[in-house]
């Protein structure tokens, strides 16, 4: 028990939010568990936390810190499953790892339908958890470096003008440059200009990679009429 207590605070979550290295949170109410999943954890090279309710997870606050989560599935309070629930809902996506003594096929059911990378029972061999740390880590860092570009995106459309944006939207819709005009009230050498600026200022080399990106950029901004 003082094992843990010392790794979690050699690692407070501000610290761990400053570092882009992957962290591995567990949360399970036996201390003994908690101790041994860290000591597995900590032996394959990555960092983690351990916490003994869910409450101490969101009171140290690592919604932005990547990694995922190994959760127990029955805990005093809110357990692995309304957890998991509660995360989706809050926007921390990060890959959740069920590990439980207590599982069942419609509990199974519920946490696969909900993300979960995996559902393991205890006692769990070492190879298998690792492996799904591993896959958890992977999805979470893919899903990172996907924001990451739809948040330049973002950036890059917001350096466009009203108009830019406008024949841009219209553009990533299939319009034509007349059929664009003629809604705009324009002439198509400026639909043809505004469109060639958007292009320049998005950093795409041609029209088909202009439209993949549009589909890249959150619906709600697609949706919504340049200002």
């Amino acid at each position: 028990m003082e094992r843990e207590r010392t790794i979690h605070d050699r690692r407070p979550a501000s610290l761990a939010r400053s570092s882009e290295a992957p962290c591995v949170f567990i949360v399970d109410d036996d201390p003994a568990v908690r101790e041994g999943i860290t000591e597995l954890i900590l032996s394959a090279g990555f960092q983690t936390i351990a916490f003994g309710s869910t409450q101490e997870l969101f009171d140290a606050g690592v919604r932005d810190v990547p990694g995922c989560l190994i959760l127990d599935v029955r805990m005093p309070g809110t357990s692995g499953l309304d957890l998991q629930n509660r995360l989706a809902e809050s926007g921390d996506r990060k890959p959740v790892i069920f590990l439980t003594g207590h599982g069942d096929i419609p509990m199974t059911v519920q946490a696969m339908k909900c993300g979960a990378v995996d559902f393991l029972t205890k006692p769990v061999r070492d190879q298998a958890l690792l492996d799904a740390v591993l896959a958890a880590i992977a999805i979470d860092t893919a899903r990172r470096a996907e924001a990451a570009v739809v948040q330049c995106h973002v950036s890059r459309i917001e350096t466009l003008t009203r108009r830019e944006r406008q024949v841009l939207r219209e553009v990533a819709r299939g319009r034509l440059n007349k059929q664009i005009a003629f809604d705009l009230g324009i002439s198509e050498v400026t639909v043809k200009l505004h469109r060639g600026n958007a292009m320049r200022k998005m950093e795409v080399p041609s029209l088909a990679a202009l439209i993949r990106l549009w589909e890249t950029l959150p619906p709600d901004l697609r949706d919504l009429e340049p200002r």
